[in-house]
Formats: structure tokens, C-alpha cells, sequence
């Protein structure tokens, strides 16, 4: 998962049970699914369980019309600037959820869409056209965590569950680029990755570059 930064990090404060919908700063988040097509060993969710004083380990995945009353109960106690589908998994595994709860925010929230994903759609949906999807559902920016420049680092460091996956994340950013989206590549600040080709990678392909800071955890 790509998670918002270091700044308001405690323990969950939903003692009721986790939560599907958080904010952060500025912004409102979507947990939708703890699934993840990634097993990198630097992300958080294998350190903490949970964000910003919200617990992320879901006990089922909400459905649609769930997220969407939860979205409206968050949205009438708080302001935000964007809205994001992140959370504790890669929400592009629910890839129809997002098109329903995006149409609904389009419709009624008007507000931003981000979706942060690992990028690998094309493997997931190979007979969809996943980011016209999303941009005709509403979507306006990608966040993809790419985390390398070769497939030797990316199998090193995020451990993928497809053999391909280095090489169709590059073509879901392309795709994404090509169809209008606002798509961005990020890198965790860890010692294997060399940030500098990272960012060469994402302006080879007309995708923004950002430099994620790595949360290093002191037990």
C-alpha cells in the first residue's frame, strides 16, 4: 500500500472495529481491501494496523453502498480537498467497486479522485481497458508505486505475485498517460532503489515522479 506520511501516526482510535473510511490532512481515504497483489517488505501495514489514530486491518471488504454512506457521514463532519481509494491493499482488485463509489462522488461530492495503486491492473482485468474505466468513472489522478527501475529490484524489494508485473505496471503507466489521466510514478526512499533512474523511468514514460519517504520503525 502507499500510505499518507509520517505526521499524526498513533494507535487506532475506532475501538468499535476498522475503519473503511479515514482522513488525513487534507484529504479522505477509501480502504476498500486488505488484498494485496504485492508483498513488499517495507510497507506499512506489516509494522502497524492502522494510520492517523484509524485501524485499517478490515474484518470483510465493505461493499459499495456501504462506503458510499460512510463517505457521505465523513464528508458532512469534514472538508477535504481529494478524495483517495487507500488503504491496507491494492483497491484496483476491486476494480467495479471503485467505478461505482467514483460515480457516486462525481455525481454528489465533486471532488477529486485519486486512486493509489501498484500499478498492476493490466493483470488483473487483461480484457479491460482499466484507466478509460476509471477516467470515464470519474477518476482524475493516478498514484503508481513503482518502487524500481529494473525487474530485478522490483521482484527484490515489492515481491509480486505475477512474474510480469514490473513490466505491466511500466504499461499501465503508459496507458494511464496516453488516456488523460494525471499520473504520477513514486519510490520509497529505501537503500535498493536508486531514486534518480526511478524518476528517469517515470519521465520516460510522461508520468510526474514523487519520492516517498520510507516510515523506519524503532522497537
Amino acid at each position: 500500500m502507499t500510505v499518507p506520511e509520517r505526521d499524526g501516526l498513533m494507535a487506532p482510535r475506532n475501538i468499535n472495529g476498522p475503519s473503511a473510511v479515514y482522513y488525513f490532512k487534507n484529504n479522505v481515504y477509501l480502504n476498500i481491501t486488505n488484498r494485496c497483489t504485492n508483498d513488499c517488505y517495507f510497507c506499512f501495514r506489516k509494522f502497524k494496523s492502522g494510520i492517523a489514530g484509524f485501524n485499517l486491518r478490515l474484518g470483510d471488504e465493505p461493499s459499495s453502498s456501504t462506503l458510499v454512506e460512510e463517505l457521505k457521514s465523513m464528508l458532512c463532519r469534514r472538508p477535504c480537498s481529494e478524495i483517495v481509494f487507500c488503504g491496507f491493499g491494492e483497491p484496483t482488485l476491486r476494480l467495479d467497486t471503485i467505478l461505482e463509489v467514483a460515480a457516486w462522488i462525481g455525481r454528489k461530492a465533486l471532488k477529486p479522485i485519486r486512486i493509489d495503486t501498484n500499478g498492476h491492473a493490466l493483470l488483473l482485468y487483461p480484457e479491460r481497458n482499466v484507466a478509460k474505466e476509471l477516467r470515464d468513472a470519474g477518476v482524475s489522478r493516478l498514484s503508481v508505486s513503482l518502487n524500481a527501475d529494473t525487474k530485478s529490484i522490483y521482484n527484490e524489494v515489492c515481491r509480486p505475485r505475477f512474474p510480469n508485473a514490473f513490466e505491466k505496471a511500466l504499461e499501465f503507466v503508459r496507458c494511464s498517460v496516453d488516456t488523460g489521466l494525471d499520473t504520477e510514478i513514486t519510490a520509497v526512499s529505501i537503500p535498493e532503489i536508486n531514486i534518480s533512474r526511478v524518476r528517469e523511468v517515470a519521465m520516460d514514460l510522461g508520468a510526474k515522479f514523487r519520492v516517498r519517504p520510507y516510515l523506519a520503525f524503532i522497537w
